[in-house]
C-alpha cells in the first residue's frame, strides 16, 4: 500500500509541532479545528488567530530582557509595531493590549492614530515613530500631533524634511530621529538604499539644523536593511558601521541616547526551518555593547519595529480544490477556488513560500501536483515549497470527496498588497475574513470581520453606480473627514 500524506510529513519533519497537529485526519492550527470553521463559513477564507499576536510580542520582550540581563546591558527596550504590515483595527487593538508602541510610514496612518486615541487604545505618551519619505500632508499631521503633546518622533529621511517642522511646530520640544542610508546587499540592483540620509550628511544636518535650534533635539538614529535580521557577514558589517556612527554622533550630541534597529525578525515559512531568536538578540546586544564600550559611549536605549514578526504567523488562507486537470503526461493541476496573485501576492511577486498543508484527508496517499489559481494569468500558480522543489498533496476522488488546503503565516502585507476590498485581477473578490480568538474560559471563538466581497462594491469602485467611489474621493479635496461612526456587527460562534 502506498504511504499516506501524514507518513510523508512525519518522515520529512518533526511533526506534530506546537502549532500544527492532526486529529482524525484533519489539521489543527494552534489547536483550532479548521474543518469546523470551513463547515460554518465555507471557502475561500482568510483567518487570523489573534492570540498569536500577543504571544510574539511577549516572546520578543522576553528575548531582549534575557539578553539585557545576560550582558548586564544598562539601556531599555521598546517594542513598536510597524503598521504597514497590517493596518486592520483587530491587529492594532490586539497588539496594543501588550503595551507596545507604534511606527508609521504614511500620512494616512495618522487618522488611525487619532481614532485609536479616541478609543483609549493609545495615550499621548505612546511613542509614534514616524518613518518614510514625507509629503506635506504627512509632516503637517505629525506637526499637529506634536503641538498637541503626542510623543511623536519624526525620523528624518532627507535633508529638507526638517524645514516643515521649523515652519509648523509650535511645541517647546521636538525629538527627532535620523534614518541612515545603509548599503544594500552585494547582489542588489543599487549600491545604497534610496531611504534615509547618507552617512556623510548626518553630522552636517545635525550641526546646521538641529543643534542651533533650542527646541530641536536629536534623540535617535535609525537602522534598517531590507534583508532583515540575519546571521550574515552583510548584516553584522552594516550594524557595526551604524553603531560606530552612533558613537561618533553621541560624543557631539549628548541628547542622542537611542537607536532603532528596525524590523526584520524572521518568521517561519516552513515546518523545517527554525530560528534561534534568543541567540540572534543576544548577539545583537553583545555587538552593540562591545562597540559602545570600545568608544567609551553609554549604551543606547533600543527600539524595534517588528511588523511581520508581530502579525505574520497569525494569518492563514484556506481554499477548496475545485478541479483536477492533467495537462500532459506529467503535470497534474489542482485548481483552487481563489487566486495567488490577488490573495497571496508575495507568493508570485517575490516567490515567497509559506507553510502549505492540506486541511483534511491526511490518511490518503499523495501525489506531486501544481496548484493553479482562478485568474487568466500564467503566473497564478504555486508549485514548490521552501524545503523542496516539488509539491505533494493527498489523492482524492472528486465525485465523493472534498479537498481543502491552507497557506499559513500569511498575516503580513498580503491584504494591502493585494488591494483588500478593491479591484483585483480578473475581478477576483476578496474572500470572507474570520477572526479566531479565545474567550475567558479558553474556548475558541470565531467572528466574521468581513463577508466575501460582492459585485455591488466592485461596480461602485468602477463607476457603474450612481455614486461612484472615485467621486467620493475627489469631493474630499484631499482631506480626510472624520468618518461617521458605524456600529459593526460581528457574528460570534464558540467551537
Amino acid at each position: 500500500m502506498k504511504s499516506s500524506y501524514i507518513d510523508l510529513i512525519e518522515q520529512t519533519f518533526e511533526f506534530p509541532t506546537m502549532e500544527f497537529n492532526v486529529d482524525n485526519n484533519e489539521l489543527l492550527f494552534n489547536n483550532v479545528p479548521l474543518m469546523e470553521i470551513i463547515r460554518e463559513h465555507g471557502t475561500p477564507l482568510k483567518i487570523n488567530y489573534l492570540p498569536k499576536i500577543g504571544e510574539h510580542i511577549e516572546n520578543a520582550n522576553m528575548f531582549f530582557r534575557n539578553a539585557f540581563k545576560r550582558h548586564n546591558y544598562k539601556g531599555t527596550y521598546t517594542y513598536c509595531y510597524c503598521t504597514k504590515s497590517s493596518h486592520f483595527s483587530f491587529v492594532l487593538e490586539e497588539a496594543l493590549k501588550h503595551n507596545i508602541h507604534i511606527e508609521t510610514s504614511s500620512a494616512f496612518d495618522i487618522p488611525i492614530i487619532r481614532e485609536l486615541y479616541r478609543r483609549g487604545k493609545v495615550t499621548k505618551s505612546t511613542y509614534i515613530l514616524a518613518n518614510g519619505y514625507k509629503l506635506p500632508r504627512y509632516t503637517q499631521y505629525l506637526s499637529e500631533l506634536i503641538n498637541e503633546g503626542f510623543n511623536v518622533v519624526p525620523i528624518l529621511d532627507n535633508l529638507k524634511e526638517i524645514e516643515s517642522y521649523e515652519q509648523q511646530v509650535t511645541a517647546d520640544t521636538v525629538n527627532f530621529g535620523m534614518r541612515i542610508a545603509t548599503d544594500e546587499e552585494p547582489n542588489f540592483a543599487f549600491y545604497t538604499s534610496r531611504l534615509g540620509i547618507r552617512y556623510h550628511d548626518v553630522q552636517q544636518l545635525y550641526k546646521e539644523k538641529i543643534e542651533p535650534n533650542p527646541r530641536f533635539k536629536l534623540k535617535m538614529l535609525h537602522f534598517f536593511i531590507n534583508t532583515g535580521i540575519k546571521d550574515s557577514a552583510y548584516y553584522w558589517s552594516e550594524l557595526t558601521r551604524f553603531m560606530f556612527k552612533y558613537c561618533e554622533m553621541q560624543k557631539i550630541c549628548p541628547e542622542l541616547d537611542s537607536i532603532d534597529i528596525g524590523g526584520g525578525l524572521p518568521i517561519q515559512t516552513s515546518l523545517q526551518a527554525g530560528y534561534d531568536y534568543q541567540q540572534m538578540i543576544d548577539e545583537i546586544i553583545e555587538n552593540i555593547q562591545w562597540i559602545c564600550n570600545k568608544n567609551n559611549v553609554p549604551v543606547p536605549h533600543i527600539f524595534t519595529e517588528f511588523g511581520s514578526y508581530t502579525v505574520g504567523e497569525s494569518g492563514a488562507v484556506i481554499y477548496e480544490i475545485i478541479d483536477k486537470k492533467l495537462q500532459n503526461d506529467k503535470e497534474l493541476w489542482y485548481m483552487i477556488n481563489g487566486s495567488f496573485i490577488t490573495q497571496l501576492p508575495d507568493s508570485w511577486g517575490m516567490n515567497q513560500k509559506y507553510i502549505m498543508l492540506p486541511i483534511n484527508n491526511w490518511d490518503s496517499p499523495y501525489q506531486k501536483v501544481n496548484l493553479g489559481g482562478l485568474t487568466c494569468d500564467s503566473q497564478d500558480f504555486y508549485n514548490s515549497e521552501m524545503h523542496s522543489a516539488d509539491l505533494y498533496m493527498p489523492i482524492f476522488e472528486e465525485e465523493t470527496e472534498k479537498q481543502y488546503i491552507g497557506f499559513f503565516h500569511t498575516g503580513a502585507y498580503q491584504e494591502s498588497l493585494g488591494g483588500y476590498g478593491g479591484i483585483q485581477h480578473c475581478l477576483i473578490p476578496a474572500p470572507k475574513h474570520v477572526l479566531v480568538d479565545k474567550d475567558e474560559d479558553g474556548k475558541i471563538t470565531t467572528r466574521v470581520f468581513a463577508e466575501e466581497q460582492n459585485s455591488d462594491s466592485m461596480l461602485r469602485i468602477l463607476g457603474f453606480k450612481e455614486e461612484p467611489f472615485i467621486s467620493q474621493i475627489n469631493n474630499n479635496d484631499g482631506k480626510e473627514d472624520a468618518p461617521e461612526e458605524v456600529e459593526e456587527e460581528l457574528v460570534e460562534t464558540k467551537i
